[in-house]
């Protein structure tokens, strides 16, 4: 569980005192931890201006250890406890609290954890006895690499143990966070491995959790600034069959964070008056255009849709009567492969599926259904439908997460599928079907590889970077640190972004240095020519080369393709039929113009109108290329506009005006430059499969489908 998100409650406040939580922070500031402490200010500051937001009535204390000072109660009460200092008792949250924080003193002894953790214990009791279980926290940032002191009986983990009783008798969880890189030479091994043994036995003896970060970045994503509460969206069956139903509870995985609401406030209110709300109540009201001085009552008022020109007016009985009103329920419509299921077919936030707590039956149901599916590689397709009175239903997927400990049951995560109209199919042309001399060589290829591999976020022997669990978002974090800027400083300037957070925003700079070679390796393959700027109706004119070019497919020199001279580029908006020199650049123009539903049929139409009389008035072969280019251009054009079965009937046309004009060689050449039909996978459209598309060259009699 994240340390964060702690309330405490006072007066007459919304806030109730059983929301009421409390936070030590025990903070390493010895000389091993000094490169890191400005990143360890920012986010126990971050953490209190997240407080200050949407928990003002946390509980926050704070200490210190490392220092050569020692300040702490239990020093004066029993002795020992030396080097650890009580920066700031339990009290709720404040602008000071973040002060503190953003300016922690610079230890120059090595500080005992273990020290620290039983003098933040003896706050803990001191101030909430036994309230308060599960709503006590304590969060530990060191580099846990100093020795800790022996105790005066039994063992350090005999320590250890009898500090976790006490914590699980007093209901405080404890969260440490090691803030580690690559160990030096000078390290003692021994003393690290022995502090995370002695930190993991936390970990097996009550609620404690250990994190270890390696970089700045982790660091400010380790520590859950703000935890929200678990709320379950739907708690009921999830019905396999009308005779076997799983009791489950859902719960949101993942779920987009936004900026705080922002509210209407008035400063009208009297300075003197404390309990001003300052808060802007808005009225609204409707007026009739013939009389202006009229208000509108709501029951004369009515929503509408526009339809074309006109407003169709829809009432309120006629749209509660149109809404779908399904039952509310979760239930299995079938299983599938893994593989029919893409990944980019999510959508929405992400859902985990939980048996029912407590049900044995319904935890050993979940779990096998789930390990099944995993072992035949298989997910579910579900339709659900979240609470009574939902207007839509929502389809999707389960996919079995199956735990690695024996503590934790297995589940389901879950994702939206979408519907037909949400998914977007955009046809691109494919690279395979450039000619030889667009085609990447073996050097360039290898170019590319390199330039992947070694800027891989992950490489062997390091942790990955970016980790999402540990990668928090700068634009928030930027948010939360200028408002706290402006509390104070109401004329405060935007700060820059924070290094730290320009690490995630940014390329790494290191990352670059270390793979120099290898990105001027890859430049040097590619030959790279600007750009020019175009007018927006020329672009679609410049995906593809112009007619004229002496290759066999129409593309031309790569070179050519990106030098094209001004004067080859026409205003597409003017061209409304396909003339006898430049048939292609007409047609693209046409194609690409958008004042009119009816220029791409007409293009289309006209191009077939022109390959026709250019193979009927073929001589002895001379026209076969410019035909052949015509249609080249005209498939992609289908293509891209996907009207693949315009295209296939007019091959099929093509077929039959060779063999009534006895032009059988044109055919042959068509065959040999491998013009095929559209087949379903360049156009999702086209009721032809790829093998009809092949075949479709050496029929003697093609029918028309």
């Amino acid at each position: 569980m994240g340390v964060g998100g702690f309330v405490a409650a006072r007066g007459s406040d919304s806030e109730s005192s059983n929301q009421q939580e409390g936070l030590i922070l025990l903070l390493d500031v010895g000389p091993s931890m000094h490169n890191v402490l400005p990143e360890v200010e920012k986010l126990c500051s971050m953490l209190i201006q997240k407080k200050l937001i949407y928990r003002k009535f946390d509980e926050v204390g704070i200490v210190i250890f490392g220092t050569e000072d020692t300040d702490n109660e239990l020093t004066m009460e029993v002795g020992g406890y030396e080097h650890v200092v009580v920066l700031r008792n339990i009290k709720v949250v404040d602008g000071d609290t973040v002060e503190s924080l953003q300016k922690l003193p610079r230890g120059t002894v090595s500080g005992d954890y273990l020290d620290a953790i039983v003098v933040g214990m003896d706050m803990m009791i001191k101030k909430y006895q036994s309230t308060n279980k599960g709503k006590k926290h304590i969060c530990l940032i060191t580099d846990a690499r100093n020795p800790i002191k022996g105790p005066y009986e039994g063992t350090k983990e005999d320590q250890v143990i009898t500090i976790a009783v006490q914590m699980a008798a007093h209901g405080v969880r404890m969260k440490t966070i090691v803030v580690r890189g690559r160990l030096s030479e000078d390290a003692d091994r021994r003393i690290v491995d022995e502090n995370d043994r002695l930190l993991h036995l936390f970990s097996e003896k009550t609620s404690a959790k250990t994190v270890y970060v390696e970089n700045s970045t982790s660091l400010l994503g380790a520590l859950k600034t703000r935890n929200i509460s678990p709320v379950t969206i739907f708690r009921g069956d999830l019905e396999i069959s009308p005779k076997l139903k799983i009791k489950v509870w859902v719960y949101k995985k993942t779920s987009e964070e936004k900026f705080p609401s922002l509210k209407k406030y008035s400063d009208k209110a009297p300075p003197t008056d404390k309990y001003a709300t300052h808060e802007v109540k808005v009225d609204y009201e409707y007026k009739s255009v013939e009389d202006p001085g009229k208000v509108v009552p709501p029951h004369q008022r009515i929503k509408g849709y526009r339809y074309g020109p006109q407003v169709v007016p829809i009432s309120s009985v006629e749209w509660d009567a149109f809404k779908f009103k399904p039952e509310k329920g979760v239930k299995l419509l079938c299983f599938t492969d893994a593989s029919n299921i893409l990944r980019h077919y999510y959508i929405k936030d992400v859902n985990i599926f939980i048996a029912e707590p407590s049900n044995v039956r319904a935890t050993i149901a979940v779990s096998a259904l789930g390990r099944a599916m995993k072992e035949l590689n298989k997910v579910a397709i579900v339709r659900c439908v979240w609470r009574q009175g939902q207007g839509n239903v929502v389809l999707g997927v389960l996919t079995p997460n199956l735990s690695e400990n024996d503590k934790i049951p297995d589940s389901f995560f879950f994702n939206v599928l979408p519907f037909a109209e949400d998914v977007r199919e955009f046809q691109f042309p494919s690279f395979s079907s450039y000619p030889a001399s667009l085609q990447p060589s073996e050097q360039q290829q290898k170019a590319a590889d390199n330039l992947v591999m070694m800027l891989d976020l992950a490489p062997p022997g390091k942790e990955e970077a970016l980790l999402p669990d540990f990668t928090p978002n700068p634009i928030l974090e930027r948010f939360y640190h200028y408002l706290e800027l402006k509390s104070k400083q109401p004329d405060a300037a935007v700060p820059s972004l924070d290094r730290t957070l320009k690490r995630i925003t940014e390329p790494d700079p290191q990352l670059f240095s270390e793979s120099k070679s290898v990105i001027e390796s890859f430049c040097q393959s590619f030959e790279v020519k600007k750009n020019p700027k175009l007018k927006k109706s020329t672009r679609r004119f410049l995906r593809e080369k112009p007619s004229g070019s002496d290759d066999e497919g129409g593309y031309g020199d790569a070179s050519n393709a990106l030098a094209i001279k001004s004067d080859e580029i026409k205003l597409l908006v003017k061209v409304d039929k396909i003339g006898d020199s430049t048939p292609i650049q007409d047609f693209e123009a046409m194609m690409s113009r958008r004042d009119s539903p009816d220029w791409v049929a007409k293009a289309i139409k006209d191009m077939e109108n022109k390959i026709c009389n250019i193979v009927e008035n073929c001589r002895g072969g001379d026209n076969f290329h410019k035909a052949l280019e015509c249609l080249v251009a005209l498939r992609k054009g289908c293509i891209l506009e996907q009207e693949p079965k315009q295209f296939n009937e007019f091959l099929h046309h093509l077929f039959r005006l060779s063999q009534e004009k006895n032009l059988g060689s044109f055919w042959e050449f068509l065959a040999s430059k491998d013009i095929t039909l559209i087949s379903k996978s360049e156009a999702i459209d086209s009721e032809v499969t790829d093998d009809e598309a092949r075949k479709f060259l050496v029929k003697r009699e093609p029918k028309l489908e």
